[in-house]
């Protein structure tokens, strides 16, 4: 267009119109409008579409039936739950390749920020909330995960590792964890709340029933000042948060 006006007006052509009082045209308005419009209609489409798609708490369509893990946030280390096993983990995560993953999320502490950069999203973990999301791995491997905001002076080992195995190793994993003889008590658990850092992997054969629902009702209870006492999650506690 630059080149195209300075050829037409120059001066030495006499056939183009001279107009120097011209101040509107309805047709340049129209391009100049629509075009913008166009540009951010699709924008705004394809925004609006990816970013549903990419919701992290809409779930993975799968024929695979899920793995759901329980995921909760300490002073300075990782806790996985795996309620439909009856295991728990520290610092370490495991599942099948091609099987959706439901993470539920929360804290025994301050906000921290649960995330695996292979997989999808970092989701917030935060003391009585629960947060969600949703990942899915399409090759075997291990991924490192971490958190993604600072909570203190042991952040920057608060580091696990997820590893993505085929249908038979997780099962494997699973009766590793099993064979380690080392059920989460309630002592264990105090222990286990207390701040520390550089935790190791740590396996618990079995865990209390309903043990996430007794954590995310306790920091509400805490936070609306009602004595539950985090620590000490006995049957009949955990029974009571469940229902």
């Amino acid at each position: 267009m630059a080149i195209g006006f300075a050829w037409r007006y120059r001066a030495s052509n006499t056939k183009a119109t001279y107009a120097p009082r011209w101040s509107h045209s309805t047709a340049i308005e129209v391009v100049v409008w629509t075009i913008p419009v166009i540009i951010i209609a699709i924008l705004a489409t394809l925004t609006w579409t990816s970013s549903h798609e990419l919701d992290p708490y809409k779930p993975i369509e799968s024929s695979v039936k899920p793995i759901n893990v329980d995921v909760v946030s300490m002073d300075w280390k990782w806790l996985f739950i795996y309620p439909d096993y009856n295991i728990a983990t520290v610092n370490e995560l495991a599942f099948p390749v091609d099987t959706p993953v439901n993470f539920r999320i929360t804290s025994t502490t301050v906000m921290n920020s649960f995330f695996i950069p292979q997989l999808g999203s970092q989701i917030y973990s935060m003391s009585g909330m629960q947060t969600k999301l949703h990942l899915i791995a399409r090759e075997t491997g291990t991924f490192a995960g971490l958190s993604a905001n600072y909570s203190g002076p042991g952040f920057s080992d608060m580091h696990f590792k997820a590893h993505a195995t085929t249908q038979q190793g997780f099962e494997d994993w699973v009766a590793k964890v099993r064979a380690s003889s080392n059920p989460l008590t309630t002592e264990g658990f105090a222990a286990l709340n207390k701040p520390s850092e550089r935790n190791p992997v740590t396996y618990f054969s079995d865990t209390p029933p309903s043990m996430f629902d007794f954590i995310l009702h306790s920091q509400m209870d805490k936070i609306a000042g009602v004595d539950s006492s985090i620590c000490t999650p006995t049957s009949k506690n955990l029974v009571a948060a469940a229902e």
